[in-house]
């Protein structure tokens, strides 16, 4: 293996493993503030521990998932300088801003509220507190707003102009705004809504099955679940969407998802197969006449451009191919398992006359099903990446600068090294994460019992002087 394909191969594994974790914490920050917003408005009720138990693990788990995001990133930043100096070199003028707005606005907004939001329960008011939660949530939610933007224009470049061979912004608004950017944006916050709430749901699942289950635990799976149910159908749409979008502005990454080798009308839907790239065939393939056209282009008559039509200027078929059907495949499962456990909720919610909570259970089978699907969200989130970006291929910046042409000229031996050693901790790092969470989910501490409303509001009133 050369260097290029090394640092490929490092880049890859260093976003693998930081993806995972803004792909959580997006979402989950606005489950804490709808927690939050119950808690306040059952105050004085007993619903409101409950509220307050989901609440004060899942922040536990969100502030575990932030740190190790927040590390990932600074590492994966760090190789735009010692591993593709030549994409700094010539779109630095883009993507240094974009990285920087990111930091300006997003990581401080998140940084000077965090504090408060995981420390500051017992020593600001209950809205002071709610308003801090909001304030993260909205810095997770922007920080992906510049990262996709950046991402997005590495995909659809525009309004950019080139002297002397580098990249500069001539409409900023056109660069942040570029043509793939909203539908990017829309399909990571739903991919991040499905991650949170498969993972709420499957770690309360499996509390209630091991019997450590705390008043919160039933709350939270449900809101999870009907999240969940209400996302995937969007997330659909949303997806098609994209797929138009794509078509338009990378023909060729539609081109190796479809496994389309030759441009023609009508074209039939692969469902499996096993992609030959030499041979320009895909084996042992199970079709779906006309499909692909209609689903693709909204038009079963349509022309859809083949690979033949991009010489040395398409991906590799087989990663995209397979990536985008293990996406699809997780994603439908999403949807059947969420709208099963959404009707049981809902039937046994109405026909509990009482209302109360504790009779809101779904079965022994549903509950193993979704603590199975607990890292769902992860498949598809890594795998629909993958298709994006190795889609992208052979292009850095899509259709203006070759990934060949970019990247450092570094022994490979070095490279393999240093990938080794990343990919020996990052497993050791996966594998804690993973554990902390299972002993958190099993042994949930309960919430310190908050001081009087006379004894918070003189704390709050000693702080402000």
């Amino acid at each position: 293996m050369d260097t290029l394909l090394l640092s490929r191969i490092q880049f890859a594994a260093n976003m693998s493993f930081h993806i995972l974790f803004p792909t959580i914490t997006i979402a989950l920050c606005w489950f804490l503030v709808y927690f939050r917003l119950r808690h306040n408005a059952a105050k004085g009720t007993p619903a409101a521990q409950d509220w307050e138990e989901a609440y004060y693990l899942w922040t536990k788990i969100f502030a575990l998932s932030f740190a190790l995001g927040v590390v990932s990133g600074i590492t994966m930043s760090f190789q735009f300088g010692t591993n593709w100096p030549g994409f700094m070199e010539r779109a630095g003028n883009i993507a240094g801003p974009l990285l920087g707005y990111e930091v300006l606005t997003a990581f401080f907004l998140e940084a000077t509220f965090l504090g408060v939001m995981l420390f500051g329960r017992d020593r600001v008011s209950d809205r002071v507190h709610l308003v801090a939660t909001l304030m993260v949530a909205a810095g997770t939610t922007l920080s992906a707003f510049w990262i996709l933007s950046l991402d997005s224009w590495m995909q659809t470049p525009t309004g950019y102009e080139i002297i002397d061979g580098r990249f500069h912004a001539r409409d900023w608004l056109e660069v942040i705004f570029n043509p793939s950017f909203p539908y990017r944006l829309v399909h990571k916050l739903l991919a991040s809504t499905l991650t949170a709430s498969f993972l709420i749901a499957g770690l309360s699942a499996w509390q209630l099955l091991r019997g450590a289950a705390n008043g919160g635990t039933r709350l939270a799976l449900r809101s999870a679940v009907v999240a969940a149910a209400v996302a995937i159908p969007l997330q659909i749409f949303a997806g098609d969407q994209h797929g138009l979008n794509t078509l338009e502005h990378q023909p060729a990454k539609i081109a190796a998802i479809e496994a389309i080798w030759q441009t023609e009308k009508s074209a039939p839907l692969t469902l499996f197969g096993w992609p030959d790239e030499k041979a320009g065939r895909t084996d042992y393939a199970i079709q779906v006449p006309k499909l692909a056209s209609l689903i693709l282009a909204h038009d079963v008559n349509a022309q859809i451009q083949g690979l033949n039509e991009f010489p040395n200027a398409h991906p590799p078929v087989a990663p995209v191919f397979w990536s985008f059907r293990v996406m699809v495949g997780m994603g439908l499962l999403m949807l059947a398992v969420s709208w099963w456990c959404a009707w049981s909720l809902w039937r046994r919610r109405t026909g509990n006359r009482s209302g109360a909570i504790d009779a809101i259970l779904l079965s022994r089978w549903q509950l193993r099903l979704l603590a199975a699907m607990t890292f769902s969200g992860w498949v598809s989130t890594l795998t629909g990446w993958y298709v994006t970006e190795i889609g992208r291929q052979p292009f850095l910046v899509y259709g203006l600068l070759r990934t060949a042409d970019l990247v450092a000229d570094h022994p490979p031996t070095m490279v393999l090294s240093t990938l080794v050693a990343y990919l020996a901790l990052y497993v050791f790092l996966l594998a804690a994460y993973v554990l902390v969470l299972m002993y958190m989910a099993g042994h949930p501490a309960q919430p310190a019992a908050q001081p009087p409303e006379s004894a918070k509001a003189a704390t709050s009133t000693g702080a402000s002087a």
